[in-house]
């Protein structure tokens, strides 16, 4: 399976595996959550604010992070919803209703608004196709409260990290960015080759995914490093996924994704080790449906200092 995640197999996405992946990542990310206190302290810094939310995410994919934050922040909210991908952009469900009126940046990208309505928000959105690695400026940093991504920043390298940073710090934006991989995976029951392969796995994931050499699981200690130099007040949780084969049916699928994504990027990065390789995917496959596993996440939440007086 070439497309599992970016973050826990080989490079590629697909709107499948981001179907798959979302309801784990919405258990993983309520835990998280729950720890920071995010949305108490996402309210209380907009204290007072009269103008609706407005949120950039970057790599949104087929927008799992907006379903599950909008929800969350209520109230009114405009969010630029941004991908190189077009057929991501393009598979977002009808829950969207869509109209013609531009809504951010219509001089330069006229687009279409989508509008979700929920019972405690109202939610509009442009989704945009872009760049990130060359046109990560371009954006209307200017206009945004918060800027958010989800599995994004362990495929980037340090000096895209230190733009992204430049770019929030200059707006005095802040920063939600959750399922970064920090290198675990536990399984249960333990296999003889799993720390093998896990190790031959964060090597693999170091290749460069077009934004320089990947930080993988170095990603959020670098990234708090730079926030906390530029001023901003840092929380961190972790937002690890809970696997169960056994649990459900959906369970065993990401299970055997994993195993596939895992055994694949492994025999990239040693191909001369092909065979053992093979016999450990045997083995995890067939004990998948009784297996167990974590892997690990954090989420960060950033918020940039109070302007003086």
């Amino acid at each position: 399976m070439k497309q599992p995640s970016a973050k826990t197999a080989p490079d590629g996405f697909s709107a499948d595996w981001l179907s798959l992946r979302e309801s784990f990542d919405s258990d993983a990310r309520d835990v998280a959550a729950r720890r920071m206190r995010l949305v108490e302290r996402l309210q209380r810094w907009r204290s007072g604010a009269a103008r609706p939310w407005r949120v950039i995410d970057l790599g949104c994919g087929t927008g799992s992070n907006l379903r599950w934050l909008a929800p969350r922040l209520g109230g009114a909210q405009q969010w630029l919803a941004v991908d190189h991908d077009a057929a991501l952009l393009n598979a977002w469900p009808s829950i969207f209703e869509t109209t013609d009126t531009p809504l951010v940046d219509a001089a330069h990208d006229p687009a279409q608004v989508a509008r979700w309505p929920l019972p405690f928000a109202a939610v509009e959105i442009v989704r945009r196709q872009l760049d990130l690695a060359q046109h990560l400026e371009a954006l209307p940093w200017s206009a945004a409260d918060l800027v958010t991504a989800s599995a994004l920043i362990d495929l980037v390298g340090q000096a895209w990290l230190k733009r992204l940073v430049a770019c929030c710090s200059a707006a005095r934006a802040g920063l939600l960015l959750t399922l970064s991989v920090d290198g675990r995976h536990q399984w249960h029951p333990a296999d003889r080759d799993d720390i093998w392969v896990s190790h031959t796995f964060a090597a693999h994931q170091q290749r460069d995914k077009g934004f320089g050499p990947a930080l993988g699981a170095r990603a959020v200690p670098a990234l708090v490093q730079l926030l906390r130099q530029a001023g901003y007040r840092v929380m961190q949780a972790r937002s690890d996924w809970q696997v169960d084969g056994r649990a459900h049916p959906r369970g065993q699928a990401l299970m055997g994704a994993m195993v596939d994504g895992l055994a694949e990027a492994a025999r990239e990065q040693l191909p001369a080790s092909t065979e053992r390789v093979g016999s450990w995917h045997a083995r995890r496959m067939s004990s998948a449906p009784q297996a167990r596993l974590t892997v690990g996440h954090i989420d960060v939440l950033a918020l940039p200092p109070a302007l003086p007086g």
